[in-house]
């Protein structure tokens, strides 16, 4: 988002959690689900995007349009939050659908922070997107844009069903629908993130060959947060091909210990010579 995008965002949001702190996590996740209901129809309908971003209407004629199209439809506390968000200025229409959807999904992680219940689903949203990535046909299935988003949030359920919490559930479905214009996988992975965000943590991604026990990974834990000065969430990827060692990512910066970096580095060295 540009500047003025990203400042009405955040006047949306900070109201969001002013609201939040003072509900039920089912009265929040209701919200939620409102919030992205909205946000689904600003992606069917461009002309309204338009008409809720146009900076030549003051925000509270944009807040006004939109009170008259949705009252009695949605909630009023997510009426209220969407009255908010479009009363801001908007440096394109993109960026206000953009705002929606991250808006209805942080009202969800805000949901599942008051029940006690962010943490898991975190683990859960990454866990999803391993059996995802395990498996290329599941994979093309999920990630096929010409398949209604419904349909493909049939199968998420199933796969879940008895597995995760609701609102990992809700979070899914967020992503099947190409969350922040995302690929299904990168919009997981832009979950993950968020929710440990909300958290106060970064996310590290560690790919080992086996398995690290829980000391091992509570001291790689340990050791990268006093790196970056903010508590670190693990999350293990095991990949048989890398041989050994250990490879982390956080954010863009990477740590390639692995023997098959090094096998590659001295096969590059030898066919140089």
């Amino acid at each position: 988002m540009q500047a003025a995008s990203r400042e009405s965002y955040k006047v949306a949001a900070d109201r969001l959690d002013e609201y939040a702190r003072g509900a039920e996590p089912s009265a929040v996740s209701t919200t939620a689900d409102d919030i992205l209901s909205v946000a689904a129809l600003l992606r069917r309908e461009p002309r309204l995007r338009r008409a809720l971003s146009d900076s030549a209407r003051s925000g509270s004629d944009r807040a006004g349009l939109l009170g008259e199209m949705l009252r009695g439809k949605i909630g009023a506390d997510a009426l209220d939050l969407l009255a908010s968000l479009v009363s801001g200025r908007w440096s394109a229409p993109s960026e206000l659908l953009d705002g929606a959807e991250r808006l209805g999904v942080e009202a969800l992680l805000a949901s599942a922070d008051k029940a006690g219940e962010l943490g898991e689903v975190e683990d859960e949203l990454f866990r999803f997107g391993q059996v995802v990535s395990g498996s290329p046909e599941l994979s093309n299935v999920l990630s096929d844009q010409m398949t209604p988003a419904a349909q493909r949030a049939t199968l998420a359920d199933q796969l879940l069903a008895d597995k995760a919490r609701p609102i990992t559930g809700y979070l899914v479905g967020a992503a099947l629908a190409g969350f922040g214009g995302r690929s299904f996988t990168g919009a997981l992975t832009r979950l993950v993130e968020l929710a440990a965000d909300r958290r106060d943590r970064q996310v590290a991604y560690v790919t080992v060959a086996a398995p690290l026990s829980d000391e091992e990974e509570r001291r790689l834990g340990a050791r990268l947060s006093e790196m970056y000065g903010r508590e670190v969430s693990v999350k293990q990827t095991v990949n048989p091909d890398v041989l050994g060692g250990v490879s982390v990512r956080v954010g863009s910066d990477l740590y390639d210990g692995t023997v098959l970096r090094r096998l590659n580095e001295t096969r590059n060295a030898l066919a140089k010579r």
